[in-house]
């Protein structure tokens, strides 16, 4: 597994990045076929930007599970086309109407919406095509499984169900701490609950050990937003690579609205801690997921 001899974040982050790019750069369409600027449009949003961090615990999920590397790399790759696909969408001037992603101009601005949203419907098509493809496992069942299980993190209980709640915050400054909690449970969480638990599935772990890595997603993807909706008041364009103090901006009530700066990031450094405590069935061997725990709370993009 190519991320089994590394025990340095940054260094696993860098190889998880550059081994899935390449994957994604061979499953992506290109040509100059008629439709081919469906294609450019594909991998324009895709390839060549992002932490790729959903890759990443995709990847380190499986190392633990001694899976060989296509298919983690596969399944890795379908989070990242998924994943790409949502951040087209809403970047869209129906939703939160956003010039800039990833440092450069989002598809729509690129392109045109047209051709926008035909690209994030093939990138999501993509990811189930890669899934259910009998080289990202030759069991079956594993397969739908990982179908499944992403098409419900990815549908109306889960990312979508998240985005419809976020577009209904708007100018709804007085939605409680659980209701918050709960759209980024769905919007942020459940795609990062699918990152850390493939591997396990892949892996044909136990039901403890998947619970066990589940935990650890649930606390993780909750300080991951904490840590977003500070630096979308204390980040630059520069660094965020996107437009800054949108949700003030909307009206929309935040971790950091609710709870204050200090509480907010008092609140990630414990969902941290508590992340990392659910790796202990694991043991040393985890010791990269809990530094990407930490590496969350600590980034500034």
């Amino acid at each position: 597994m190519p991320l089994s001899s590394h025990r340095d974040f940054e260094a696993a982050l860098a190889l998880a990045a550059s081994s899935v790019e390449h994957t994604m750069d061979r499953l992506l369409p290109k040509g100059d076929a008629d439709e081919a600027r469906v294609f450019e449009a594909m991998r324009y949003s895709s390839l060549g930007g992002g932490k790729r961090l959903r890759a990443f615990f995709v990847l380190a999920g499986a190392t633990l599970f001694k899976v060989s590397a296509l298919p983690a790399l596969r399944t890795a790759s379908a989070i990242e086309f998924l994943h790409a696909y949502s951040l087209i969408h809403d970047d869209l001037p129906a939703m939160d109407d956003d010039d800039l992603r990833r440092g450069k101009p989002s598809c729509h601005k690129q392109f045109d919406e047209a051709t926008a949203i035909l690209a994030g419907d093939a990138l999501q098509a993509l990811a189930f095509e890669v899934l259910a493809h009998e080289d990202t496992h030759g069991d079956a069942g594993v397969r739908a499984h990982l179908v499944s299980d992403l098409a419900t993190a990815a549908g109306a209980h889960g990312m979508v169900g998240g985005q419809m709640l976020d577009l209904l915050a708007e100018s709804r400054p007085d939605l409680s701490i659980g209701a918050i909690t709960r759209l980024q449970r769905l919007k942020t969480g459940a795609l990062i609950s699918f990152s850390c638990t493939a591997g396990a599935i892949l892996g044909k772990a136990s039901d403890s050990l998947r619970a066990a890595l589940s935990a650890y997603a649930h606390d993780v993807g909750l300080a991951f937003q904490i840590v977003d909706d500070l630096l979308d008041i204390e980040g630059s364009a520069a660094e965020l690579g996107k437009t800054p103090g949108k949700d003030a901006a909307a009206g929309k009530a935040t971790f950091v609205s609710i709870l204050g700066r200090e509480r907010a990031r008092g609140q990630a450094d414990l969902l941290a801690r508590q992340a990392a405590a659910h790796l202990e069935p694991f043991g040393e061997a985890a010791d990269l997921l809990r530094q990407a725990a930490n590496f969350v709370v600590a980034r500034r993009t």
